[in-house]
């Protein structure tokens, strides 16, 4: 191999010139083969530096320039050419980013199911970078996912990946310490927005994913939850499932001919699957800002959602549990407790919240079979009457008489509800009382009697108004006392 001498690596202000120089010794070593492969990975890495300047990268996205760095990403023959390469495919992720018409170049050379078919190699590098790739070539690109699934089994490939990121992640402890690499990390959200995007924007290709929905629910089982608790990957890992069959993924167990078994509710703990999502949503909803919350959690409550539509009834009526006002939360009025179904109900009318307002609505209509007598009986008629007009859906005329019967939805219990604000009668006759009854403690007088003495005080020192203060005539007249 002849030595090789060039120029230092360029700097950031590195101009267009430069560019075509490097691009034209990689496309004289296309025929030459004169560099080594450290050259070649040298020489790459300061193309990929300069592509990161899209004002003056522009040899880089040309179709000149896409085709000689697409050439030393997936024309590899060689493993001691990979470092290399993949600088090379850092090139073109870059590229794709910041310049999007050379993804469709990309795409014109043949180059798309070269990429698809680098997936299928069990590198976190190489999945990172081709993810990021064919993610960013589902935006704006004549690209034909479906031909890339057919011939060269894309789908295949994100579903081993997206295992084999389970199986690091396969006890509630977290991933092993071989496995803690950023890399990892990062290659999981990269391959999880890949599946988003083609399930959602070629909802045909959804059947070939369903054998990723048992990783990914084990994926959310058991990868640490980060703080607050709805960011990546996690929002990755929940949007990623929301856009499969869910239905799909329960089959026939050997417990009897008509028992079945789904990784949404597993027949060892059939509750854990829900119990997560609902842990999520409340720790979300405690710890972010109405400003975040609206557009994080609202695909997980369509995740829970679908959950419920999905489930048997004896699991439909704990989850029912876990969300709708217990009997303990009409000790007040409803949406005035700290639990997790005060809280929703508190969210279900904020004016911050118009996205996830609404699906926390239809949740707890949901929760209440679509039924708007239940649907009132549950949630009390402040809050479901805005609901129920807005989706033209007629208030039971027995409305006013939903008091009559119990938290839970059952019949006539002879326990009495405020039909507007859920709370129970006893208890709300129990608070009239208490008020009524209520007086301030002597100390309470005495604070309040110095808070008034201040502000009057203040007031007649601004002159604006000649006023006495009521504390000092009532110590003129005889009237207070000074004790002990």
């Amino acid at each position: 191999m002849l030595a090789f001498s060039r120029t230092a690596a360029p700097t950031q202000g590195t101009g267009t010139k430069d560019i075509d120089r490097l691009l034209s010794e990689l496309e004289e070593n296309l025929e030459s083969a004169k560099l080594s492969f450290k050259q070649l990975e040298s020489l790459l890495v300061d193309v990929k530096v300069c592509g990161r300047d899209a004002s003056t990268a522009g040899p880089i996205f040309s179709k000149r320039g896409i085709s000689i760095i697409s050439r030393y990403g997936l024309d590899v023959t060689d493993t001691k050419a990979l470092p290399g390469s993949r600088e090379a495919l850092r090139c073109l992720a870059n590229a794709f980013l910041l310049h999007e018409p050379s993804r469709q170049t990309f795409v014109d050379i043949g180059y798309a199911p070269k990429a698809a078919e680098r997936l299928k190699v069990d590198d976190r590098d190489d999945e990172f970078v081709i993810s990021r790739m064919l993610f960013l070539l589902t935006y704006n690109t004549k690209v034909d996912f479906d031909e890339l699934v057919d011939q060269n089994q894309l789908d295949e490939s994100i579903n081993q990946n997206i295992a084999g990121h389970a199986k690091a992640f396969s006890t509630k402890s977290g991933r092993r310490k071989s496995e803690s690499s950023p890399m990892v990390g990062m290659s999981l959200v990269e391959t999880l927005k890949l599946m988003f995007n083609i399930t959602y924007y070629y909802p045909d290709l959804v059947q070939k994913f369903s054998p990723s929905i048992e990783p990914l629910v084990r994926l959310v089982i058991n990868h640490p939850l980060p703080t607050p608790p709805l960011q990546s990957p996690i929002t990755y890992m929940l949007n990623a499932l929301l856009n499969l069959d869910l239905g799909s993924s329960e089959k026939k167990t050997t417990f009897g001919p008509e028992t079945r078994s789904s990784p949404l509710f597993p027949y060892s703990s059939p509750e854990e699957v829900v119990d997560k999502l609902t842990s999520i949503f409340n720790k979300a909803i405690m710890t972010m800002p109405e400003s975040e919350l609206d557009q994080a959690a609202a695909p997980l409550c369509t995740l829970i959602r679908r959950l419920y539509e999905l489930a048997q009834p004896q699991m439909k009526e704990w989850m029912r549990w876990i969300m709708l006002p217990r009997e303990r939360d009409r000790d007040k009025p409803l949406g005035t407790g700290d639990t997790m179904a005060a809280r929703l109900l508190r969210l279900s009318c904020s004016p911050a919240l118009p996205t996830l307002r609404e699906n926390i609505s239809s949740l707890l209509f949901e929760l209440s079979d679509k039924d708007a007598n239940k649907f009132v009986k549950n949630i009390g008629y402040g809050f479901a009457s805005g609901f129920l007009m807005s989706h033209n859906i007629e208030v039971p005329a027995t409305a006013a008489e939903a008091g009559s019967i119990s938290s839970d939805g059952d019949a006539d219990s002879g326990i009495g509800y405020n039909p507007v604000t859920g709370q129970r009668l006893s208890a709300e006759e129990a608070d009239k009382a208490n008020k009524e009854r209520q007086e301030m403690s002597p100390e309470e007088k005495e604070r309040e009697a110095e808070r008034l003495f201040v502000l009057f005080e203040r007031l007649k020192a601004t002159g604006v108004v000649d006023v006495k203060n009521p504390v000092q005539q009532a110590v003129d007249e005889g009237r207070f006392e000074e004790l002990e």
